[in-house]
């Protein structure tokens, strides 16, 4: 159960809200909630979401993070987080993206999951996910932190806490252009190059992602049939990044090679 009341998880909804409509950032939290766990960060996340939805977003699928055990390490825990994808998160391959509209963006590299039939079970295999799945996409994720990551008064840094209220950084996805079916892909083996201005910055295998990327959306789906929430036919599932994220700035051109699933990007004005 939430640790904080139902008014504070409001004010706190409302903080990340005007934060990223005013693009200012705010303090994490925890800084003055320290109190609160997982339960109040979701709680808060969800809360955010009914905003956006009451007025006129829609959902368009989840995105996993923190699936790598480094990252995991990092933050000090030993399971992935959630966010959810509104419809005007998405970007198509080629993108002019503004980088004003974001708060600290950052860009990782991901397999996309889009479904076509409804997942739900405490026990949904990789087999099922892979049954479930329409087509797999080369995938690139804009994240962004409408609280600090780094508190510049303070010195100190937001925690996981932190990250999931923020709605788990969720900010963008840009997909590519073709899908492929996931029975023709070997998925653990599917590697991304990341370019940032005609410079590699980072390089990966999917299989980063507890060894399958379709293990990501296997958790996501016990998790939420623990809540007695299916994944819909339609959704589309960020399975977690198997790259480090790297910083957005104006200027900026960013291309992911992911070999024969092909090349996906996005330029940042």
């Amino acid at each position: 159960m939430p640790v904080l009341t139902s008014e504070q998880i409001l004010r706190a909804a409302q903080r990340f809200d005007k934060a990223e409509r005013t693009r200012r950032q705010v303090r994490p939290l925890t800084f003055d909630y320290p109190e609160m766990d997982m339960a109040d960060a979701h709680a808060v996340q969800d809360a955010w979401i009914e905003m956006k939805l009451a007025r006129g977003a829609r959902v368009r699928g989840r995105k996993i993070g923190l699936t790598s055990k480094a990252m995991q390490r990092a933050m000090n825990i030993d399971e992935p987080d959630y966010g959810t994808l509104l419809d005007d998160m998405f970007f198509e391959d080629g993108a002019e993206i503004e980088t004003a509209s974001f708060l600290d963006p950052k860009v990782e590299v991901e397999i996309s999951f889009v479904l076509k039939e409804s997942l739900e079970g405490l026990e949904v295999t990789v087999e099922e996910v892979l049954a479930a799945t329409e087509l797999v996409y080369p995938s690139l994720e804009l994240i962004a932190a409408r609280s600090y990551r780094l508190d510049p008064e303070s010195g100190r840094t937001r925690t996981v806490v932190d990250t999931i209220a923020d709605n788990a950084a969720s900010a963008g996805v840009v997909l590519g252009r073709r899908g492929f079916d996931p029975a023709a892909v070997d998925l653990p083996w599917a590697g991304g190059l990341l370019y940032r201005n005609g410079e590699i910055e980072e390089t990966g295998l999917a299989a980063a992602v507890m060894g399958h990327p379709a293990n990501g959306v296997c958790w996501l789906a016990r998790r939420f049939a623990a809540h007695g929430i299916a994944l819909q036919p339609g959704d589309v599932i960020l399975s977690g990044s198997f790259t480090r994220p790297v910083a957005a700035r104006a200027g900026d051109d960013f291309l992911a090679d992911f070999g024969p699933l092909g090349r996906i990007g996005c330029q940042f004005v």
